[in-house]
């Protein structure tokens, strides 16, 4: 008897059913899970749940502060190999992977990267720069990316220039100091040299060039033994030339004997010291050193005076017998002064050292002025200065001697969002920007006049503010908000000019956390407004520096009303008693009846009341609180 409809249908239906399921049997799960035969709300769910796995799949477990082992290229990097200038240069392109990763992914990874190589930099340091004229200068040239960079840091035994397979990564001069048979020279690394070249940048990277070549004693050109002689190669090596000053030809990146030969086809651009070098493998660098010694003037030894360290010693023996107790803690209560460090004598910060300079960094935005400011305190050409964002990108730092005081300003490279930036280079410079912040004493926060105050100049001051540094508010291209037209009534846009005290309102609404930063108005391109400039600098780093007696600063507690302090009452603490612990930024420990953290408000109107009393013009003030009774507790 043949089969009806129905029962054919369901029999095809239970046969398509069953080669869809698992060999397991009926009872097994499926591979996937379906929403096909679900209710609306429950798809739903699934779906959600479906994309939070995905989205939590591809984020890192780890973060790039806690990721200390990485490896880059063919080279493990480790906590305990980073700094080490003899080991191999790291490329800023990291090694390809089997598996593609999506575009989020990737910029995540290239800025843990980034992050890594930034911990092999070197910061600007103090050292070797304050008496310049007494040591010999050695130049290195040569066109974009033949090694001039990798040459200067295993010269210097230092990561201060940023290497890169990226051409023109170096752009303004980079100091630095070798040290070579028992003698010190200072060694300057300057951006690739294309003579005839018109863009704006290469123009000015020449001119900055042609600066450190006419102050050095003797030239390194850097030609790339790899590649065939270029026409930049011949229009260099004749400047060279024509300026009389004994010049040597490195041929880099022989990294094989097989090479060495090749070395003597360069012969031809007229020199007659060539030498085949790797700069990343340090071959050839001995006889480089060697010959460029020779050459340089007979080294010149001044005697200092007794008189200096005569009265050094005086100074410090006052420190110790007149000039009471150094050690940090309590002192006279009937003594009400304040005590200030001097320039050059010893500060208290978590123990004892002496102060030889201020660092002040230079921070803000890309094309908000910062480097046309650093030559204008300066009163040099020192940073190459262009309409083109991002121009900067190694820091550059200059030492200023003004009335005794020693000021290094560094300028920074603009720091941007991470989706602005692209390059390896960039994000590098970026990041070594906030390093440079976090190693100063003061940051000088710049920001465009015409733009105003935007939500990256708030995130750059909030670096400031968190990492304890004194911040000044610089308000650049004050001139565009001010100068007027023909009818001596609107500005050149047709604008009535800017009212300096309203226009600082609005700054300060908008940077409401750094209300104890002070605010000046100047126009960097004509040098007005530096002389307050300098005068602010020096009141800050005074006022970072200061100390408060503990005996001060508890009549101080005695005459506060704590309760004018908008404080939830489950918040408030009873402090006993409070000392400044340490200056630069200047801490207080409290001592209080419970150990519970203060609440912001209690922290605000605390530090309101100690600016009105001790000021701190400029500089944060930290709070730790510290249990009276926790040791009896325990």
């Amino acid at each position: 008897m043949a089969p009806r409809r129905e029962q054919k249908k369901r029999l095809g239906k239970k046969h398509r059913q069953a080669s869809t399921r698992p060999k397991l049997g009926k009872t097994a799960p499926r591979a996937t899970t379906t929403t096909g035969a679900v209710s609306p709300k429950k798809r739903k769910e699934l779906a959600a749940k479906k994309a939070a796995a995905t989205k939590a799949a591809k984020t890192p477990t780890r973060s790039p502060e806690k990721e200390r082992h990485i490896v880059l290229g063919n080279r493990d990097v480790s906590g305990e190999q980073r700094g080490h200038a003899s080991e191999k240069q790291i490329p800023l392109r990291p090694r390809a992977t089997k598996r593609p990763l999506d575009p989020e992914a990737a910029e995540k990874r290239e800025w843990r990267e980034a992050e890594a190589l930034a911990t092999e930099l070197t910061l600007v340091e103090g050292a070797g720069h304050h008496e310049p004229t007494r040591l010999p200068l050695v130049a290195i040239c040569g066109r974009p990316n033949v090694g001039k960079s990798t040459l200067f840091n295993r010269l210097t035994q230092t990561r201060r220039s940023i290497v890169g397979d990226e051409p023109g990564i170096t752009r303004d001069r980079i100091y630095g100091e070798v040290e070579w048979a028992g003698r010190d020279v200072r060694l300057v690394d300057t951006g690739g040299v294309v003579p005839d070249d018109e863009a704006l940048i290469p123009a000015e990277i020449f001119r900055q060039a042609k600066v450190g070549l006419e102050e050095a004693d003797a030239i390194i050109m850097v030609v790339d033994g790899r590649t065939e002689l270029a026409a930049p190669d011949i229009e260099l090596a004749r400047l060279l030339l024509r300026g009389g000053k004994p010049v040597f030809l490195a041929v880099n990146k022989m990294d094989t004997p097989e090479m060495l030969a090749a070395a003597e086809n360069f012969r031809r651009l007229g020199f007659r010291n060539v030498l085949p070098i790797s700069a990343e493998h340090a071959a050839g660098i001995g006889d480089l050193l060697d010959e460029v010694w020779a050459a340089l003037p007979p080294e010149f030894v001044a005697e200092e005076p007794e008189e200096a360290m005569e009265g050094f010693e005086e100074e410090f023996e006052e420190d110790m017998d007149g000039g009471g107790d150094p050690r940090p803690g309590p002192q006279d209560p009937e003594d009400d002064t304040l005590e200030e460090s001097k320039p050059g004598r010893r500060l208290r910060s978590h123990g004892e050292h002496i102060s030889r300079e201020t660092k002040i960094a230079i921070i803000g935005r890309p094309n908000v002025g910062k480097s046309t400011l650093l030559n204008a305190l300066t009163g040099s050409d020192r940073a190459i200065v262009s309409p083109i964002a991002g121009t900067t990108r190694d820091a550059v730092d200059e030492v200023v001697e003004r009335e005794g005081h020693s000021f290094r300003f560094i300028d920074t490279a603009g720091i941007r969002r991470k989706g602005k930036t692209k390059l390896m280079a960039e994000k590098l410079s970026v990041i070594m920007s906030r390093k440079h912040l976090e190693a100063a004493d003061v940051a000088l926060l710049v920001i465009d006049a015409a733009e105003g105050v935007a939500a990256a100049d708030a995130n750059i001051g909030g670096y400031a503010h968190e990492s304890g540094r004194s911040v000044i508010i610089i308000v650049n291209k004050w001139d565009l908000m001010t100068e007027v037209g023909p009818d001596g009534k609107r500005l050149l846009d047709g604008k009535p000019p800017a009212d300096q005290k309203i226009y600082e309102q609005q700054v300060r609404d908008s940077l409401k956390y750094l209300d104890y930063a002070p605010l000046l108005f100047v126009t960097a391109s004509e040098a007005k407004g530096i002389e307050q400039v300098f005068k602010k600098v020096e009141l800050v780093a005074r006022e970072r520096r200061k100390r408060v007696s503990t005996g001060a600063m508890n009549r101080f507690l005695d005459k506060i009303d704590f309760q004018r302090a908008s404080v939830p009452m489950a918040k408030r603490v009873r402090i006993y008693y409070m000392t400044q612990a340490a200056v630069a930024p200047p801490t207080f420990v409290l001592f209080t009846d419970r150990d519970v953290k203060l609440h912001f408000s209690y922290e605000r109107f605390l530090a309101n009341e100690i600016r009105d009393t001790f000021k701190f013009i400029g500089s944060p003030i930290w709070f730790k609180v510290k249990a009276r009774n926790k040791k009896k507790a325990e």
